[in-house]
């Protein structure tokens, strides 16, 4: 049975990632790329699904033993294990080398105190855990022990360890026990299965190689605020997400983790949304990594290529268009949620909103000195274009609602940051553009907004034009600059949306939902307080200059992460857990944001 969403660590390459579960037992693996089909799909099925529990030994029947502490080795995505049991103490060190080969997992065990029996088991099955590979042992002549190959069509997976390997119940085991200062090394390659046999791994050259990596890469990072390690595990967190041969940056590494648990609510996230995507530039950008900024706008104009007219607002980690959604009918879901869908059919919807941050974020790179790029100017003002004859269009939103198209303030207001922000590139002279039709653009956008967004009963903007529901998007308006934080319209919606849209603790919901009837959205069920939201929250109070109220909401968010600093998309406030995709690049952006934000207020405790 999977563990908990928070009882998980995430381990990756730039190119894929695994999550490790409390117990050992690595249930999420897909390769060779983040969206390949999973090697280890028991987080959304059972163990006949595939798995990899590495641990102490336990009683046949019994329940594997968690670690006692776990963390990852200082700034870097090394995980350790530790297990204390009545025989002694064992670490268990997990990563994965940034590839340079074939896509490894390495685990290592280490003895460090009394002789403690382990067990590894694997099983490995291909296609989402539909497809039993044929396991067998292949010889190599530099080798101590002969190599456990699983072939099946076009992958392989191969395994190699020093320790003596038996196959039981479709199962591959090992048994074994270390003493204090004995190290043990397990691996498994991915390798396209008509290549010959992979290199044999290097586990302890390669932990070494991985640190320095982390490292390396950590030092290049320009914050030194009071939330430093909060900030670094996430912008870690948001490097792992990264496709490096690309810079397509994934939404999160899974498929199908519920929004509500036992509901319908569960998406594919292992794709590139722009949105996403835009917002993780910013953070990186405000951070000091240019180098992750420019391979993503470089992305960008790949993806998009001579078609903005076209823009979808996902894409593949390559740029792929088609990205058809199907369900996997053999898979019962992570604690019975089903359909666990592969695909995202929202790939193909209208979002309005995602011009504004597409064009956002190509404005914060100009204006921080990104090299110049032709192309990605040109780019800004052909979407310009497209607004020009769609901006008064009603689109599916930043929710991605699967019910009829709304004239979404939040669009419309995403629609004038796209304008406003080409309006002033246009204004410093990088670009020619017809200008006082663009400013007569913006302020047509921003009137409209205004007279049709706006509840003068209520003192709020709302979801739509015409209704009467709140959404928490609503609180980006101060923050993209369409109104001052100081204005009376902003202020009422700011409360309104805490009267009306959040829990206890004073997390934000992104919308009322209507339980088992289908709500605003199209969907049946409810689902969890939306963590990026509940940051913007935080945002918005600092700047209207409730700072302490802040703080205090951003240290409560920050409570919410699991021990070693991951979020995934949602909280549940009954069940008191971490719900949807995980970890979610989308919760870590805005926690970015607002320690940067606290910390220019100088509010944080201590």
């Amino acid at each position: 049975m999977a563990g908990r969403i928070e009882d998980y660590a995430l381990i990756g390459d730039m190119q894929t990632a695994a999550l490790v579960c409390r117990d050992g037992t690595v249930d999420w693996l897909c390769l060779p790329r983040f969206d390949s089909p999973a090697v280890f799909a028991g987080l959304l099925g059972t163990e006949e699904h595939g798995f990899w529990r590495l641990g102490p030994a336990f009683a046949d029947g019994g329940q594997p033993p968690s670690a006692t502490r776990r963390r990852y080795r200082g700034d870097s995505l090394v995980l350790e294990s530790e297990y204390d049991t009545p025989d002694g103490t064992v670490r268990v060190i997990d990563f994965m080398p940034p590839r340079d080969g074939a896509p490894q997992l390495i685990r290592i065990v280490e003895g460090v105190s009394g002789t403690v029996p382990m067990r590894s088991a694997l099983r490995m099955r291909f296609s989402y855990g539909w497809v039993v590979p044929w396991v067998h042992r292949v010889a190599h002549p530099d080798a101590k022990q002969e190599r456990t190959a699983a072939v099946a069509g076009p992958d392989s997976v191969w395994f190699d360890t020093d320790v003596e390997t038996y196959g039981e119940h479709l199962t591959t085991y090992a048994d074994f026990s270390v003493s204090p200062g004995e190290r043990v090394a397990f691996t498994i390659s991915w390798q396209p299965s008509h290549h010959d046999q992979p290199a044999l791994p290097e586990p302890e050259s390669s932990l070494e190689a991985t640190e320095t990596f982390w490292r390396t890469w950590v030092d290049e990072c320009t914050y030194q605020g009071p939330y430093r390690d909060a900030v670094i595990r996430s912008l870690i967190t948001l490097k792992a997400l990264t496709y490096g041969p690309t810079g397509g940056i994934v939404a999160a590494p899974t498929t199908s983790l519920p929004e509500d648990i036992g509901g319908v609510r569960n998406w594919d996230y292992r794709f590139t949304w722009l949105r996403d995507a835009a917002i993780t530039l910013s953070s990186l950008l405000r951070t000091g990594y240019r180098d992750e900024a420019r391979s993503w706008r470089e992305w960008l104009l790949r993806a998009v290529a001579g078609d903005p007219e076209n823009l979808q607002i996902m894409y593949g980690i390559a740029g792929e268009r088609e990205l058809g959604e199907t369900e996997l009918a053999w898979l019962p879901g992570y604690e019975g949620s089903k359909p666990v869908r592969v695909g995202n059919g929202a790939a193909n919807q209208l979002q309005l909103d995602v011009y504004g941050e597409v064009v956002e974020a190509l404005h914060l790179g100009h204006m921080t000195g990104l090299t110049r790029n032709d192309y990605a100017s040109d780019l800004q003002v052909r979407l310009i274009r497209y607004l020009e004859d769609h901006w008064r269009e009603p689109d599916e939103g930043i929710w991605e609602v699967r019910g009829p198209r709304r004239h979404f303030v939040h669009s419309k207001v995403m629609a004038w940051v796209a304008v406003d922000r080409t309006v002033k590139l246009i204004e410093s002279g990088d670009v020619d553009g017809p200008l006082e039709k663009w400013r007569e653009m913006r302020d047509e956008i921003h009137a409209d907004v205004c007279e049709k967004g706006y509840d003068p009963e209520r003192n709020t903007f709302t979801q739509s034009y015409g209704s009467k529901e709140l959404d928490a998007s609503l609180l980006l308006i101060p923050q993209v600059g369409f109104l001052p934080p100081d204005d009376k319209r902003v202020i009422g919606t700011i409360e309104a949306i805490q009267r009306e849209l959040t829990v206890e603790g004073g997390f934000v919901l992104r919308y009322p939902t209507d339980g088992e009837h289908t709500g605003l959205d199209g969907l049946p069920g409810d689902e969890g307080a939306f963590l990026a939201c509940s940051f913007w929250l935080a945002d918005d109070l600092a700047m209207i200059g409730r700072v302490d109220e802040a703080r205090r909401l951003f240290e409560k968010l920050l409570s919410l992460r699991n021990d070693l600093g991951l979020l995934a998309e949602e909280w549940d406030p009954v069940g008191r857990r971490q719900v949807g995709n995980f970890p979610q690049a989308f919760s870590h952006v805005p926690l970015i944001d607002t320690a940067l934000r606290l910390t220019a207020c100088g509010a944080y405790g201590g």
